[in-house]
Order: structure tokens, then sequence, then C-alpha cells
């Protein structure tokens, strides 16, 4: 795969259509949510329903193949089991955390994910939720990149119609590599708090601020960055703030823990990000 440049990244982003409205406001209207990649991958989702209850966990988004079994393939009956539990436990239901990705030079291959992404665009739904998260990983080596770019974004297009008439949206996470922008107002992005986010100032708004009015959702990982001064979360966070986001920034943090061990890390990880979001 032939990476992009953070550059070629921004170009193609802004043609998105869509977004949240900005919003000057000092008090921070965003709550902290969980992605199941990876700290809680290997438990059930009573357990992760309970363990977000005791922390202070607002939302989850299901990633797909982990342990809690939130998937497309669930019956109706079992999908009405999935929305009661999190209805019951207060937590809401974010999303879905799909793989599905539209560079490939294989027409069978981007039409599979397509499809793919549909059915958990139809899950979504049934569960109540928001979002599925999709991902561009980068460009087939030797295909012509601007080719793969209207590829992605007719893809894209295809994938917002269905969750326009599902009443979700699809998030495109800003994932190293990007797409031509698909001008589908169902369609917006996932911010995803990666390096390449950083100016020469180690300053994450020009790049927060020309991919602003599309973002939809947010992926943080570790907050420890800020003190080591590799990643500015309390600048980020000062930035949501600014736009007015009333959603949530999602933990997606790269290594599993046992209950125990991983009840422990988010509640530390939820007294980090009190402290970053208090202003």
């Amino acid at each position: 795969m032939m990476p992009l440049s953070r550059r070629e990244f921004l170009a193609t982003a802004a043609a998105l259509s869509g977004g949240l409205a900005a919003a000057a406001d000092p008090a921070a209207k965003f709550k902290l949510g969980l992605v199941t990649y990876n700290v809680p991958a290997t438990w059930d989702l009573p357990t992760i329903l309970k363990v977000c209850g005791e922390v202070g966990i607002a939302a989850v988004e299901c990633r797909t193949t982990h342990k809690h079994g939130v998937e497309p393939k669930l019956s109706s009956d079992e999908r009405q089991d999935v929305k009661k539990r999190f209805a019951d436990s207060g937590i809401a239901f974010w999303g879905c955390g799909s793989v599905c990705e539209f560079h490939s030079d294989d027409p069978a291959v981007v039409k599979k994910n397509i499809e793919t992404c549909k059915e958990f665009v139809g899950l979504v739904k049934d569960l109540g939720g928001k979002g599925v998260k999709v991902r561009p990983n980068g460009v087939p080596k030797g295909a012509d990149p601007a080719k793969t770019f209207d590829q992605i974004g007719k893809a894209l297009v295809e994938c917002g119609r269905a969750a326009k008439d599902a009443g979700v949206e699809i998030w495109v996470e800003v994932h190293g590599a990007f797409m031509d922008a698909c001008g589908h107002p169902s369609v917006g992005l996932t911010w995803n708090s990666n390096p390449t986010d950083l100016d020469e100032k180690k300053s994450v708004k020009p790049a927060f601020e020309m991919l602003k009015p599309w973002i939809r959702s947010c992926h943080i990982n570790d907050l420890e960055n800020d003190k080591k001064g590799t990643y500015p979360y309390r600048e980020l966070f000062g930035l949501f703030r600014g736009m007015g986001y009333d959603r949530y920034t999602l933990i997606e943090v790269g290594k599993s823990y046992d209950v125990a061990e991983g009840t422990k890390f988010l509640k530390d990880y939820k007294r980090t990000w009190d402290e970053l979001t208090s202003g």
C-alpha cells in the first residue's frame, strides 16, 4: 500500500459535505466513550456494560470481531436483546466499528465491502446507534491515486445513501491515508488522534480547523502523551469545546486487559480525561 501525505489527506477531506455546526462554548458538552478495540476485546457485552457503568463511561462503539458479538449475523430477537441491554445499562450504543474499506483494485472486493457496510448500517439502525465506522488504508501498489480516490468516493456515496435511508451515518476514520471526498451528507469523519495530525509546532489546530465541519466522532488513545508532549490532548479537547462538539471522545487503546486490570485502567483514564477536559 502506498501511504498518502498529510497534505493530500487534508486536501481531499475538504470536499466532504455535512457535519456539526460550530458554536463557541467554554464548557465541554462531549462525553467519554469506549471503543472495544482493544481494552475490552475479550469481555462479553454484559461485562463491558457493567464496567462502563462503574467507571462513568457514557457510550460504546462495538468494533467487529470482538467477544461482545455485536455483529450483522445477529437475529432480530438477538438484536432486540442487545438493544435492551444497552438501554437497561444507561450506556449509549454509539455504533459499530467495521473494517470495511474501498480501495482494492479488485471490483469484487470493493463490492463485498460495500455490501458488508450496508449490513452494519442495518444493524446500527436496529440497535438505535448513530453510525458505522469505515476505514481507508492507502492506494494499491501501482494504482493511480486519483482513480482510487474516485473509486472510494463512489463507494462511500453508495454506503451514504443506505445510511441516510436508515437514519444513521458513515464515519471515515482519519487513518493516515484517505479517499476522494464523496460529498454525501451522511458521510463524515472520525478524528483518530494520529501523530500525523501535528504540525511543526506540535499543534493539531491547523488539521482540526480543516476537518472540523465533518467531524462526527473521535477516537483517543494514550492521554499521557499530553504530558509527554507527543500529542496535545488538552488542546484537542479545547478545540472540541470551541466547536460545540456534543458527541463522544472514545477510548481506543491497542492493549487488551482482563476485567480487573481493565477496570482499573479505565478508572485511571477517566480521571485523566476529566482533568484534561476541564479547560
